[in-house]
């Protein structure tokens, strides 16, 4: 069996253990490391939970996501009660900064633009987004302001790298104002990740640019 084919055959059951996903509605394939996904699916939350499944198992180098969000009749919402149900969520949740994020919906494709002060802020408009009913993509152009204080980003980074669970010693971090590098390598395409989400942790951040390999 090719190591496209066992790599394949890794996906489907981890497609099938996440229980917010109808793994039998979703496609497989793989080449050269990278895992395509196709089918259709209710939600947009499913769509992401399917990616981010795909992208935990080992030998993954990248997702192709090409998934078809088709909400069933009871689902469906129009785009004034998702840009509705998207701000009272807002309004509920203490990480997304009251009056900071602008919201569009078009076709039940939302965009999100305005700027807040740390990525997880952003992350959380992104999320309660893309759990709503109805939704059927979500653009994330929120900003992340500059903060005004001087951080030692690249220690700060490097010491929570440091922390974590995999060997950190395989990758360099350079800093260049907001902007954080990633250099180096990991084992998995869900090491690489883990490795951006600590770096978007450091305060100061605007911007990760991850290079980082998959051996």
């Amino acid at each position: 069996m090719s190591n496209d084919s066992v790599l394949q055959q890794a996906v489907l059951p981890e497609l099938s253990w996440e229980p917010s996903i109808t793994a039998a509605h979703i496609g497989v394939t793989a080449d050269n490391g990278v895992v395509t996904l196709t089918g259709r699916v209710k939600s947009f939350a499913e769509k992401r939970a399917a990616e981010a499944a795909a992208s935990r198992v080992r030998g993954v180098m990248a997702v192709a996501e090409e998934i078809q969000v088709e909400p069933t009749p009871d689902m469906k919402r129009t785009d004034s009660q998702i840009a509705e149900a998207v701000l009272e969520s807002f309004s509920w949740n203490v990480s997304v900064p009251k009056d900071r994020v602008k919201i569009k919906v078009e076709k039940g494709r939302i965009t999100l633009t305005g700027d807040v002060d740390w990525h997880f802020q952003r992350e959380a408009a992104e999320r309660d987004s893309r759990r709503l009913f109805g939704v059927v993509g979500v653009s994330n152009q929120i900003a992340i302001k500059p903060h005004d204080r001087s951080f030692d980003v690249h220690e700060k980074i490097k010491a929570a790298l440091h922390r974590s669970w995999y060997d950190a010693s395989t990758i360099t971090v350079s800093v260049e104002g907001g902007k954080v590098r990633l250099d180096g390598s990991v084992r998995t395409w869900h090491e690489r990740q883990l490795a951006e989400a600590v770096a978007w942790g450091a305060p100061g951040v605007t911007q990760v640019e991850d290079n980082i390999a998959i051996i």
